[in-house]
């Protein structure tokens, strides 16, 4: 059977530029902000419940989740994060288990589920960020620094402002004490993908 696996970082580490090097590899993927964003398209309850709870002015003209308003609410108040948390967190948690589990059934190799917060859980104690056993869990790390430099060169944002989203989260090298794999991502994709190589085959040949 297959190895399931907990893959995060931080803002700006490029734990997708990782997720897609373990997929090419051969590994089934499940992305929580991917489900995040099926969850919140127009219409659904997900998003009314997030415009009640967040006013209209985290809607665009077209009717979409407006995630940069949102952020500017969310990254810079710890009681709106909880809020948001409580309303997305059991609905991505239910969609993720099922598609972990669709993987495992259909003999993937290795079946990694992206999770922004699972440190955050693992820290806490409350184990929500997908509440299961885990053979193994990743953490893509860089420098707080590179953290930073590369959130304003991604979302063109001001640098206090991506100061600002990296210092909410849990700082990425005490996420070190959790993992039980850490992959260095500070240097050239090269020198990652050898990495991720290297940690692929121990994952799924057990060596």
């Amino acid at each position: 059977m297959g190895k399931v696996v907990a893959l995060s970082g931080g803002i700006g580490s490029g734990k997708s530029t990782v997720r897609a090097m373990l997929e090419k590899l051969g590994a089934t993927t499940i992305c929580a902000d991917a489900i995040v964003h099926a969850l919140q398209a127009p219409g659904t309850e997900i998003l009314g419940a997030i415009v009640e709870a967040f006013g209209a002015g985290v809607i665009d003209s077209a009717g979409h989740l407006d995630r940069a308003a949102l952020g500017e609410i969310v990254f810079r108040d710890p009681e709106a994060r909880a809020r948001l948390g409580g309303i997305m967190h059991p609905p991505v948690i239910a969609e993720m288990l099922r598609q972990s589990e669709l993987g495992i059934q259909q003999g993937a190799p290795l079946v990694v589920l992206d999770i922004p917060l699972y440190f955050e859980g693992q820290r806490s104690g409350t184990g929500s960020a997908v509440a299961r056993d885990y053979d193994a869990s990743i953490l893509v790390w860089v420098p707080a620094e590179v953290q930073i430099l590369r959130t304003v060169e991604r979302d063109a944002c001001a640098q206090a402002e991506a100061q600002r989203r990296v210092d909410a989260q849990m700082p990425i090298d005490e996420k070190k004490e959790y993992a039980t794999h850490v992959v260095d991502n500070s240097g050239g994709l090269p020198e990652t993908q050898k990495q991720v190589d290297a940690l692929y085959r121990s994952l799924t040949q057990g060596s």
